[in-house]
């Protein structure tokens, strides 16, 4: 299945169905009066997350949303039935935004949550509505209501407790398939993870999702590259991991450029706790490795992991790093709990 992140989309909501005009005409009733029914209620437009889906492709194919029209009033008081809705289903962290794509309408994160994008018009009055004591045969009904039509964006932003960033080449993907079931393209050469990917990564009976957006390089947030357009995917994690390979050249430039970028980005994304790991150790002498993780330790201010996701070395040291960032964050997200001693 192709990744999508954000799509373009038109929705209509149903208009109300007319009011009839209509009177009682039965044998042996000499003053009938009007019976004519309401409209009924156009049909809305909704949107409801679901479990099972990670991107937006469906809305590559559909970009028009209509909900029905209401049923039209009848005689003997009939009144019209609601306009069928139009549900539209989404994964969880979409986000819906206005025709600028700027103003933020509504953001779902949890599965089951729905939200009312357009509510359908109302139906219109039938002629028995009118009936007055001074007019007693009233011959006319009021139209349904029109339906509310609006073009939104919708744009997703993956959710995962962990986030891995680097620079292209950094072993982002190895890591991801070493540890996940996931299954990303892997090359020797730049920009060869071109959407974001998805894995659940198990520690000590223990899980968390772990998500790969392509590499960064200097400029990005300017465009540059791929671009930061990715980034949001990373903006609801709870800690990143930062991978710098032992094949570059100077290890504390690469982690410095990455840098500027997450806080050029902004959303808080350099200020989430932060994992910094030396890539692709294997490739490299112990001396060699040695040089690289200092130049890392001078730029980042702290020891680096070491880490090789082909040898599987320091893999499960990294994995338990994440997970105790992983669940100090859930601990704080946590409502705390009522005091037992004000329990009856």
């Amino acid at each position: 299945m192709k990744f999508l992140d954000q799509a373009k989309v038109y929705i209509r909501s149903g208009n109300g169905g007319a009011g009839a005009v209509s009177f009682r005409r039965e044998k042996f009733i000499e003053f009938g009066g009007p019976d004519g029914g309401d409209g009924g209620r156009g049909g809305d437009v909704w949107l409801e997350v679901v479990d099972g889906l990670n991107t937006l492709i469906d809305y590559r194919y559909q970009q028009h949303f209509r909900a029905k029209t209401g049923m039209h009033g009848m005689g003997r008081d009939q009144a019209g039935g609601k306009g069928a809705d139009v549900v539209m289903k989404v994964p969880p962290g979409t986000q819906v935004y206005e025709e600028d794509n700027e103003t933020l309408i509504c953001d779902l994160t949890d599965v089951g949550e729905r939200f009312l994008l357009a509510k359908g018009g109302n139906g219109g009055f039938g002629n028995a509505h009118f009936k007055t004591s001074t007019n007693q045969a009233p011959r006319r009904a009021n139209p349904g209501q029109e339906g509310i039509e609006k073009t939104i964006w919708l744009r997703l932003k993956l959710i995962a407790d962990a986030g891995v960033v680097g620079l292209p080449n950094a072993g982002k993907s190895t890591f991801l398939a070493s540890v996940t079931a996931a299954k990303p393209k892997i090359a020797d050469y730049p920009f060869t993870t071109l959407h974001p990917g998805l894995g659940v990564a198990r520690i000590d009976a223990r899980e968390f999702v772990i998500a790969d957006i392509p590499g960064l390089i200097e400029g990005a947030h300017e465009g540059v590259g791929i671009g930061d357009r990715f980034l949001g995917h990373v903006e609801r994690t709870r800690v990143l991991l930062h991978l710098v390979s032992a094949q570059e050249d100077n290890p504390g430039k690469a982690y410095k450029t990455v840098r500027r970028e997450l806080e050029a980005y902004g959303e808080g994304l350099a200020e989430k706790p932060e994992i910094v790991a030396l890539s692709q150790i294997d490739t490299v002498d112990p001396a060699e490795r040695k040089k690289k993780a200092a130049s890392l330790k001078r730029a980042a201010g702290k020891e680096p992991m070491m880490l090789s996701a082909v040898s599987r070395e320091g893999v499960e040291a990294v994995l338990r790093a994440m997970m105790r960032e992983v669940e100090q964050a859930r601990q704080a997200d946590e409502p705390a709990r009522p005091d037992e001693r004000w329990r009856s």
